[in-house]
């Protein structure tokens, strides 16, 4: 028989909250964190500002060694999961090391060093040594490492790559093996680090980024006529996900229940989404029919929504064929902007919130709204709204026609 799945530990480290608490805290707020460049000068580039973490001191939390070693995409996985376990109450001394693992999802990995070392490379002809780290910083399937070398876990580790989906298909490869009863236990999630010049560059060439420099806090508007292109955002998002029996028998807190995923692919465009949102659709499907949950009984979905014209109304379509206007339909990106390989952990992670706390957040920056996505969908309210929340759903979609879907319940003993 099939084993339940349950969230007993969160942690966040976002452009809008540096725990779990303060994210979900300025999100309920609708506090943006869309600021100007602060980590190189952007001046060259179309857009000049992102949701970068902010007041975030990476030497309150690791050591010399360590920040020398590890890529921030790295750091901010651990700060992430070491307030997940944490939270979950787990320790070396209550971890069952060969029950317990790790799967951890990123869609760039180390972009900060392989622009320094790339830099130093080319701009000395070759002359300068690359750092003895380079390698193994840049490598995408390092915070899964690493988290497991940092806490003893020698069950299954591995990462899950799918682009923007990524921190989804973490958490759904690892509902999946609790499931199969091959793990007790698996930290998962997402982080991100792309806040560098190749990344800001390289989005601004695809044409994906807001150029609103004037108003970048008011940029990412999901669902809005005048949308114009995602903000990048970094930072992470950790789950602790154990089955339901480990965490009773340990008499764990348990937050919520996992009960449905869906992952589709589009098979239909490079970077773009399926018109008709078909793939979006069928991953929505398959995670209520997974949780034997009517789509008439989830309350809240947080959207992928990523601010750019042909996502959002594919999407809504999507949203608008399963579930009509019954869900309300919310979009923190206008928030935190677009943690891309992090973001369904940190979306997951309100998703989970908003079940315990019986509360949806705001949807900002929807000013002029887009009349044939509002005819489609439920919009969330521009300021935090108390109501019943028993099902909430989170999407991520990513380059390539990736698809993932997680359906959070309110746990039921």
């Amino acid at each position: 028989m099939s084993k339940r799945v349950v969230v007993t530990g969160i942690g966040a480290l976002t452009p809008i909250g540096l725990t779990a608490q303060e994210f979900w805290k300025n999100a309920v707020q609708g506090n943006s964190g869309a600021a100007p460049i602060t980590k190189f000068d952007a001046s060259a580039f179309k857009t000049h500002f992102a949701c970068e973490l902010k007041g975030f001191d990476v030497t309150e939390h690791l050591s010399k060694k360590e920040i020398r070693q590890y890529e921030p995409v790295t750091q901010y996985a651990l700060v992430a999961v070491k307030e997940a376990l944490d939270q979950a109450g787990l320790t070396p001394e209550n971890i069952d090391p060969y029950r317990s693992g790790v799967i951890w999802g990123t869609g760039n990995g180390g972009m900060d060093t392989m622009d320094v070392e790339l830099d130093k490379l080319y701009s000395s002809g070759f002359e300068s040594k690359p750092s003895p780290y380079f390698v193994p910083k840049v490598l995408l399937n390092m915070p899964s490492g690493i988290i497991s070398i940092t806490h003893g876990l020698k069950g299954l580790c591995h990462t899950t790559v799918s682009a923007c989906a990524s921190a989804n298909t973490a958490l759904i490869d690892a509902a999946n093996y609790i499931k199969l009863g091959k793990a007790d236990m698996i930290v998962c999630g997402g982080s991100e680090a792309p806040i560098t010049p190749s990344m800001i560059g390289g989005f601004n060439s695809l044409k994906a980024l807001s150029t609103n420099n004037d108003a970048p806090e008011k940029a990412s508007r999901p669902f809005d006529q005048t949308r114009g292109g995602f903000v990048m955002g970094e930072g992470a998002g950790a789950f602790i996900l154990e089955s339901y029996e480990s965490a009773v028998k340990r008499g764990a807190h348990i937050i919520a229940e996992l009960s449905g995923t869906g992952m589709t692919a589009d098979a239909h465009h490079l970077t773009a989404t399926h018109p008709e949102g078909e793939g979006a659709y069928r991953a929505m499907k398959e995670a209520v029919d997974e949780a034997s949950v009517s789509p008439d009984l989830v309350s809240y979905i947080n959207a992928h929504a990523t601010s750019t014209k042909v996502g959002d109304m594919s999407e809504a379509k999507a949203i608008g064929q399963l579930f009509g206007k019954g869900a309300v339909v919310g979009a923190t990106k206008s928030m935190t902007g677009h943690l891309l390989g992090a973001a369904g952990a940190i979306e997951a992670i309100i998703a989970v919130l908003s079940i315990q706390h019986q509360q949806i957040p705001p949807m900002v920056n929807l000013v002029d709204v887009d009349e044939e996505i509002s005819q489609l969908i439920n919009i969330a309210s521009d300021s935090a709204t108390q109501m019943e929340v028993n099902h909430a759903l989170s999407n991520n979609f990513g380059f390539g026609g990736h698809n993932a879907s997680v359906l959070f319940s309110k746990i039921v003993d």
